[in-house]
């Protein structure tokens, strides 16, 4: 089973679970801000895919950051504003893929 990271009104987490389930491909969905454990899956993502592919720099949040705030830690940036986690994350068995692109729904089966 897929685990699928992201928010409820975020429009291209709608497209990838969509396309995922007329694929039949089954997919556990958690809300990035309210159900997933930040604390253990960021430092893993960063390891997986680095901050460069996972923070999310073209986000309103991002524009509304001080400087102070952007070059704190990857991690730290991450766990105190989840928003700024480019969407969705997927996790497949040891696979971590990021954003919603041809090549990972192809990858995914979808």
């Amino acid at each position: 089973m897929l685990k699928l990271y992201g928010l409820k009104n975020c429009d291209t987490c709608k497209k990838a679970l969509k396309a995922l389930a007329a694929a039949e491909v089954s997919v556990d969905f958690i809300d990035i801000r309210a159900e997933a454990d930040l604390q253990t899956s960021v430092p893993q993502w960063l390891t997986a895919v680095g901050a460069d592919t996972l923070v999310n720099r073209r986000s309103t949040t991002w524009r509304n950051l001080d400087d102070t705030a952007r070059n704190s830690p990857p991690q730290d940036l991450l766990i105190n504003n989840p928003t700024l986690i480019k969407r969705p994350v997927i996790e497949s068995g040891e696979d971590i893929h990021v954003g919603w692109t041809k090549t990972v729904a192809e990858t995914l089966g979808a």
